[in-house]
C-alpha cells in the first residue's frame, strides 16, 4: 500500500494557528540536548546510523501505544486507519519515527521538538510519504502557553530524561490531555541495570547510541514520575517494562529494569 493510500479520507490536523514561533524555548529546555540531537537531524531515517536502535526498539512501543489506545477508544486495530477522528501529539518527535506511523494509523497528529532542524527533517520526509503531519519547532510550555489541544492522545517517549526540569516537563505535557484522553511516557530507570546496560553498554560497549547520548542522574524511577503527577488530574500506571531478547535481538514488553512506559489518563469531564 502507497503512502498516499495510507493517509486517503482521512482528516488533517489542527493547524492551531495561534501558535507561530519556530523558535523553541522553555524552562525544561536543555540546551546541550538540543544541540547534541540538532547535529544529527539528518540522519534519524537512516536504519544503520546513529539512531538505528530506536529503529529497532520502534516496533515495541509503536505496538504499546496502539494497543493501549485500542483498549482506551475501543477501537478495532484490525481496520484501517482504526483512529480516524482521535488526535494524538507527539512531543519531542525528533525526526518523526513515531508520528509518521501514528498518522498511518489514523491519528491527527500534532508533533513538535525544541530542534527546528529536527523538525525540518521530519517534515521534509512526511511530504515524501505524503503524510500530513502538523510540525511545530517548539516546547511543551509553548504549545499549552498557546492554547493547543486538547489531545485524545499525549506521547513523550525518550525525552523526560533529556530535560532540565522534569516535573515541570511531564506536567506541562499532561495539561494537553483530553478528557477520557491518556498519556504515555516513556524513559529510562535509574536502576544499577539502567547504569550498566542503559548507559555504559549501549554507548561504550556495543555503541548503539553515541557516548554522551545520557546521564544516567537523570534517569528516572517509576514512582518519581508517579509523584511528579501527583497533584495533576490524572490516574497513574505502571511501569511497564520493556526488555530486549539478546538472542533474537526483539523487544517485547518485559521487566523495567532498563526500559518502561507509564500511562497517564484523565477522566471524562
Amino acid at each position: 500500500m502507497s503512502a498516499s493510500n495510507d493517509t486517503a479520507g482521512l482528516r488533517k490536523p489542527q493547524s492551531h494557528e495561534g501558535f507561530a514561533s519556530e523558535t523553541a524555548s522553555g524552562p525544561s529546555i536543555d540546551p546541550a540536548d538540543v544541540a547534541r540531537f540538532s547535529a544529527q537531524a539528518a540522519e534519524w531515517w537512516d536504519a544503520k546510523g546513529p539512531f538505528a536502535p530506536l529503529h529497532r526498539f520502534n516496533p515495541a512501543r509503536l505496538a504499546f501505544v496502539r494497543d493501549r489506545a485500542a483498549e482506551r477508544f475501543g477501537r478495532n486495530t484490525r481496520t484501517r486507519a482504526p483512529f480516524q477522528g482521535l488526535s494524538l501529539i507527539d512531543i519531542g518527535c525528533g525526526g518523526g519515527l513515531i508520528a509518521e506511523p501514528m498518522r498511518r494509523l489514523g491519528f491527527e497528529v500534532t508533533a513538535v521538538d525544541a530542534s527546528s532542524e529536527n523538525i525540518g527533517t521530519a517534515r521534509a520526509h512526511a511530504e515524501q510519504m505524503g503524510l500530513d503531519i502538523a510540525y511545530r519547532a517548539a516546547t511543551v510550555e509553548q504549545m499549552v502557553e498557546a492554547g493547543a489541544g486538547p489531545f485524545d492522545v499525549v506521547l513523550t517517549l525518550e525525552v523526560i530524561e533529556h530535560v532540565a526540569d522534569p516535573e515541570a516537563f511531564v506536567r506541562a505535557c499532561s495539561r494537553l490531555i483530553a478528557p477520557g484522553g491518556m498519556m504515555v511516557v516513556a524513559t529510562l530507570n535509574r536502576t544499577l541495570k539502567g547504569l550498566l546496560l542503559g548507559k555504559f553498554a549501549a554507548e561504550y560497549v556495543l555503541r548503539w547510541v553515541p557516548a554522551g547520548t545520557h546521564d544516567w542522574r537523570q534517569f528516572l524511577k517509576p514512582d518519581e514520575i508517579r509523584a511528579m503527577l501527583a497533584n495533576e488530574p490524572v490516574a497513574v500506571e505502571g511501569p511497564f517494562g520493556l526488555a530486549l531478547d539478546p538472542l533474537t535481538g526483539v523487544w517485547s514488553e518485559g521487566d523495567a529494569d532498563i526500559n518502561y512506559m507509564m500511562i497517564a489518563t484523565r477522566a471524562v469531564a
